[in-house]
């Protein structure tokens, strides 16, 4: 079967117009009352408690080291990608990188909303800067080198964690692979300056910065994974996907 093509074991049944929107709105109904079911969730996201940042955390960027706070720029709102880059890596974690491939369009419009935007791995800034240079980002790195920031925020396991059979990943003692993992938090920062952590996401929750997915999804194909090795599969740094 050409690859370009849909698989016609799985296509759907051909009808008029008129039963095709019948179907339609019927899954509208399904889709409007998951769009209040996710409202509902981002409400109740929206009030979860907070814990104060207190570990002084010094990160290494373009503009020299800086603390957690500092991070924000002018902003009150953080997010933070934990960008899966190990030292000694000779690049990024290409799922890492397709999700960081959907940060430089979002920064204008997340200024506007009061919200930063950083990716924090733990690789020398260098290596990082690097990549970032050789992947046309715009959106700014910064290095946890030297510190327990994504230990902390559980993004990062120590060889005696993985020894053990299993390591806190997901809010779930589980088994994972790598000493690295993926993730998203969001801290908060108030008038005094003082830094809160107000929310992490992890698994695939990090889809939620996927843009491609979410297209993908709307399509008769949709993501196309199912006959991969595992999901992401397919993925390529965007510089090393063969051209058609």
């Amino acid at each position: 079967m050409n690859a370009d093509s849909v698989d016609i074991a799985t296509q759907p049944r051909i009808v008029d117009r008129p039963e095709w929107l019948r179907a339609r709105m019927q899954l509208l109904a399904r889709e409007k009352a998951l769009t209040r079911l996710q409202d509902e969730i981002s409400q109740a996201r929206r009030g979860l408690p907070w814990v104060r940042v207190d570990k002084p955390y010094r990160f290494d960027t373009l503009d020299g080291p800086r603390s957690l706070a500092e991070l924000f720029g002018e902003r009150s709102q953080l997010m933070v990608q934990h960008f899966m880059f190990a030292p000694g890596w000779e690049q990024g974690c290409k799922s890492c990188s397709f999700m960081a491939d959907h940060n430089d369009g979002a920064l204008a419009h997340l200024a506007q909303r009061d919200l930063a935007l950083v990716a924090i791995a733990r690789a020398p800034l260098a290596a990082l800067e690097e990549f970032r240079q050789r992947m046309g980002w715009k959106f700014r790195f910064a290095s946890s080198n030297g510190n327990s920031f994504n230990h902390d925020f559980g993004v990062a396991f120590t060889q005696d964690e993985m020894s053990s059979g299993g390591v806190d990943y997901n809010y779930t003692r589980q088994p994972f692979p790598h000493q690295e993992a993926p993730g998203i938090s969001v801290f908060a920062r108030d008038a005094e300056g003082q830094v809160f952590h107000t929310y992490s996401r992890f698994g695939r929750g990090v889809e939620i910065m996927m843009h491609t997915y979410a297209l993908l999804e709307l399509t008769p194909k949709g993501r196309d994974e199912d006959q991969l090795t595992y999901p992401m599969a397919w993925v390529r740094h965007h510089d090393r996907y063969e051209t058609a």
